[in-house]
């Protein structure tokens, strides 16, 4: 090679290296920039609520949090009935969707069906996280619940002494909303604890059955707690959807602002109560929804923030 042939490619190469940065340079800009604006963007919007909502939060302060009187009539205004309804119905929804989710989640990640059956499969239900609330809703409403009816109504014929199941069940009530948002958030938390457990190096699972493992041994005590950051992130998510959601709540939930110890008995949430009266409120009723609001953006936030904190530690012991 002639020295001007090899001093043209250096120099060829030399010029790919400069555009290469010059790229990433502006990728890393655009980044930055378009972060700054999802942060910008959320400032704004609570900035917005709270000035809305200041009215509110200067007459009732803090104790708005703990009254439970709401009367448009008398323009009370108190949210722990809506703050107990969202927090109760997101757990429920848990408590049915986490079993769910990370039992099919396993189901659909090993070989207990063939790739041709189980990929279709894993399709399906990811499609069923895009379905909207209010399909969902009518769902519950003319099929699910009606259902299930007499399975609800022998339970409180067997447990009605015990508080929790002491109202005869309706169509509308709150362990009937979270029951449909437990299918609700179980697509979610079943594609996340799939793709988290389909990651994992292959060797974990050879390791495991070569030394004696059981294929559930090896699923319960390497593949799951191995995967554990994966399916607390999805199970997380899947809380921020049940906490935030308006139409099924609103449709299924009853919308009765008291709380009860019955999980049959009407009840009311932040989203379904802003979705109700947000139409036709105006001055200091308009301002206790926003008040709401913000109250559940806090709620999501904390969430989110526990989220971040879980999976970090998790992360960090693996």
């Amino acid at each position: 090679m002639s020295v001007s042939t090899a001093n043209e490619s250096f120099g060829t190469e030399k010029q790919s290296i400069a555009i290469a940065r010059w790229i990433d340079r502006i990728f890393l800009g655009l980044t930055c920039a378009f972060a700054c604006f999802i942060a910008v963007v959320l400032l704004w919007i609570t900035a917005s609520l709270f000035s809305i909502a200041y009215p509110a939060i200067a007459k009732y302060g803090l104790g708005f949090v703990t009254a439970s009187r709401w009367s448009p009539v008398e323009d009370l205004y108190g949210a722990l009935p809506q703050i107990y309804g969202t927090i109760m119905s997101s757990v429920i929804a848990l408590l049915i969707a986490v079993p769910l989710g990370v039992g099919v989640a396993v189901f659909l990640s090993e070989d207990f069906l063939p790739a041709k059956v189980r990929t279709p499969v894993a399709f399906i239900i990811e499609l069923l996280a895009a379905v909207p609330s209010v399909v969902y809703g009518l769902w519950g409403i003319f099929v699910l619940v009606p259902a299930i009816q007499p399975v609800l109504e022998g339970i409180h014929q067997a447990f009605g002494w015990i508080p929790l199941f002491s109202t005869a069940p309706d169509i509308r009530g709150l362990f009937q909303a979270s029951l449909v948002l437990g299918i609700m958030i179980s697509p979610i938390i079943i594609a996340i604890s799939r793709d988290a457990l389909i990651s994992l190096p292959p060797q974990l699972r050879q390791g495991s059955l070569a030394l004696g493992a059981t294929r559930w041994e090896t699923i319960l005590k390497v593949l799951l707690p191995a995967a554990l950051s994966g399916i607390i992130g999805a199970v997380m998510l899947a809380l921020g959807r049940a906490l935030g959601e308006t139409m099924a709540a609103a449709m299924l939930i009853g919308n009765a602002p008291r709380i009860s110890a019955s999980v049959f008995d009407p009840a009311s949430t932040i989203a379904s109560l802003i979705a109700n009266q947000f139409s036709e409120a105006s001055g200091l009723q308009l301002s206790s929804l926003l008040y709401t609001g913000l109250i559940l953006m806090l709620l999501t936030l904390a969430v989110n923030v526990l989220a971040e904190v879980v999976i970090s530690r998790f992360q960090q012991i693996e």
